[in-house]
This record gives C-alpha cells, sequence and structure tokens, in this order.
C-alpha cells in the first residue's frame, strides 16, 4: 500500500503523495474517496498503524457524514440507520419501494408542486453517493 510506504519514509517522500494522487486520479473506484484518502494521509506520522488509523478514519468519518445527511434531510435516524446497514449488508442500496418511503420525514403525499417527490430524490442522490463513497471499505 502506497500510504504505508509514505509512513516508512518518516512521512518526507513526497514522491510517493504525487503517486498516491496519481493513483487516485486514474482510478473511478478511488475518485469519490478522494478526501477520506487525503485526510487520512495529513493524520499519519511514524508512528501511525497503518490498516487501525484507516478503519478509524473511515468509521468515524461515515458515522459523521450520515448524521450530517440525517440531519440536514431531516430524516428518521434509526430506520435510516438500519437502511443503510441493511444496504451495506446486501452490497445494494435500493431507491426504489417503500424502505426509502419510511425514513423520509413527515410529509403530505399530496403536497403541492411535487415537494415529496423532490425531497425523496434529493434524498435518494445523496445517500447513492454515500453508499457508493463507503461500500467497499466497510
Amino acid at each position: 500500500m502506497m500510504v504505508e510506504k509514505y509512513r516508512e519514509s518518516n512521512c518526507k517522500d513526497k514522491s510517493i503523495l504525487v503517486d498516491i494522487d496519481k493513483a487516485i486520479s486514474s482510478s473511478m473506484q478511488l475518485r469519490n474517496k478522494k478526501e477520506l484518502i487525503e485526510e487520512f494521509i495529513k493524520r499519519i506520522n511514524v508512528d501511525t498503524d497503518v490498516e487501525e488509523g484507516w478503519k478509524i478514519l473511515v468509521d468515524t468519518q461515515k458515522e459523521a457524514e450520515l448524521e450530517k445527511i440525517i440531519k440536514e434531510e431531516r430524516l428518521k435516524p434509526e430506520e435510516t440507520k438500519t437502511f443503510i446497514d441493511n444496504s451495506f449488508r446486501d452490497g445494494v442500496l435500493k431507491t426504489t419501494g417503500m424502505d426509502i418511503d419510511r425514513i423520509l420525514p413527515p410529509m403530505s403525499r399530496f403536497a403541492g408542486g411535487g415537494r415529496r417527490i423532490a425531497k425523496k430524490q434529493n434524498v435518494v442522490q445523496r445517500l447513492i453517493m454515500f453508499f457508493e463513497k463507503y461500500f467497499d471499505l466497510v
């Protein structure tokens, strides 16, 4: 792992950082994880256990980001966490059906201007981005 090489260089070999950036830019799977990787690199030092430190960062960031989505979208916290946990377990985020409706805040189904539909689409979009960012990391 390139981050381990960087740590072993006492976090001084900047050419490894260039290689990490190139690897991120050339990989579709890593692009949405760029912020996480960069944050991790900022935090590591000679004493860091890379695997354990990465796991802790991912878990912490995942929880914080989900809490932010729940708060900003006024989603039902427990239902949303269960929905996300089940999605990670099943390997797919289901965007249709009643599961999404269960996590949405109370709102009239007959609200004018399609507010409920717009809200649901926004929530689905944010959860898809969240899921894709963390799925292969948890």
